[in-house]
This record gives C-alpha cells, structure tokens and sequence, in this order.
C-alpha cells in the first residue's frame, strides 16, 4: 500500500488486533481508559499523513481521543539512538498497546518487549528485517502493514533508464541505521548489475554527513540520484531537493 495510510485497512487491523490480544481486558476495566502508544520515526508535522487517518480510525472505532482513550506519542525526529529511551517512557506509562510508523522505530519497540501488542505500519519489508517470521503469521506479539517492497528499487532503476536512455551512473542515497535499508540495498546492486548501471552508495545517518555526500556527487558527476525512504531524508527533503536541481540531477524519491 502507500505511505498514505489506508483508514479502512487499520480500522480492520485495529479490530483484529482487539480480538487477539488481551487488549480489551486490560484496557477496558471499570474506571480505567485504554492507552495507546505512538512511536514515530520523525516528528508530528511530518507524520501527518499517519497520525490523520490513525485518529480517523480509533474514531470510527469509537475512540475519541481525550474522552475514552489517552494516546502517548513519542517522537524520535530522524535521531533513531533516542529510541530505547522513548520506547522505555512509553513502557513505563504503562500503555497497552504500541503503534509504531517506520521500520527502525518497529525494531526498536521488538527488541523491548515481547508482551506488549504492537501494530506497525508504513513498515518496508518487515520479514526480511526480522521484525515478523512471516507476512501470513506473524506471530509473536506485532502484526500490521508493509507499505514498501525492497524489489521496487529495481523499477525505480528502470523507470530513471527510461527517464535517461544513456544513465549509466546513479549516486544511492541510504542510511545504514535503517535495517530496511540493507534489504534495498541489495534489490539496488542486483538490478543496477543486470542493467549495467554503476551504483554509488552514500551512507548517510545523520543530516550532518549530507555536505559530504553532496561533495562526493559533485566529484564523481552521477547522471542521476536515487533517494531511499528514510526520516534523515524526510527531514532535509528540501534542501536534498535544492541541491538535485542545482546540480541538474533527476532524482527518484522512495
């Protein structure tokens, strides 16, 4: 699905959650109103786009936050080493269930707890991270949505071919932090290898490393630019963005 959260699908996911979990013991005793926690990669302003339809959900769910239900959100702002800590506030409320946006923020909240239920979204390739042991059955205590398939990289390879008949270099934009960058990674070599494309990898992890990578573009003159989905790149969007078209780069966003 899209990174854009499908309200209908989390409203069934959050159903089946209810059902499967002791969730409804826990949170709806006499007197005591249901806690959820939202762990976000990024911030809420760029987040929106989940935190909306998240809202919508628990509403048509019956949830109204404020009222019936405390919803404890925790932001990590691109900094994925400020996850244990904000992992451990949220298990310290305690909450009763855990919703998480983004892969890094998912392992984080996994390596935590294995009682507490999780529902994940906007999560890329969750069984090849580790995070689940299959799509099918999960198992364990998360379940959720995958909204990024490694093997897309591939297309977005193609489709920079077709945009570039004589693309023969692409600059990779990835940040090693993220597990599910690893995967893409791979995806990336893999179809750069059998369309003859050179693939420069640049690691970056923080928006700190992005003035060195820029330089190594403008050193090595790539024809073009892939970005992967990662919040580090959310957050300088922009400027990444300014510097592509400085530099008169096509890019191709995750």
């Amino acid at each position: 699905m899209s990174p854009q959260l499908n309200r209908r699908a989390f409203i069934s996911l959050l159903g089946g959650a209810a059902a499967a979990w002791p969730l409804a013991a826990r949170a709806q005793q006499v007197g005591k109103i249901p806690r959820v926690g939202f762990m976000g990669n990024s911030t809420a302003a760029l987040e929106a786009n989940l935190v909306g339809p998240f809202r919508e959900s628990l509403r048509e769910l019956g949830y109204q936050e404020g009222r019936n239900i405390v919803i404890e959100y925790r932001w990590a702002e691109g900094k994925y080493e400020r996850f244990p800590a904000l992992v451990a506030e949220l298990l310290a409320v305690p909450v009763d269930v855990i919703v998480t946006a983004g892969t890094p923020a998912t392992l984080a909240v996994k390596n935590a707890t294995s009682t507490v239920p999780v529902v994940m979204i906007a999560v890329g390739d969750p069984v090849g991270t580790g995070i689940v042991s299959s799509l099918a059955r999960p198992g364990g205590n998360i379940t959720g949505l995958s909204s990024i398939a490694p093997d897309l990289e591939g297309k977005r390879l193609e489709l920079l071919r077709e945009v570039i008949p004589k693309l023969s270099h692409v600059a990779f934009f990835l940040n090693p932090l993220n597990p599910f960058h690893a995967v893409s990674m791979q995806q990336a070599l893999a179809a750069a290898q059998a369309l003859g494309i050179k693939l420069q990898a640049l690691e970056v992890r923080t928006s700190g490393e992005l003035d060195g990578a820029f330089a190594a573009i403008v050193r090595a003159k790539p024809d073009a630019l892939l970005i992967l989905a990662d919040r580090v790149f959310l957050h300088n969007r922009k400027r990444m963005m300014d510097f592509a078209t400085e530099q008169r780069l096509p890019s191709v966003n995750a």
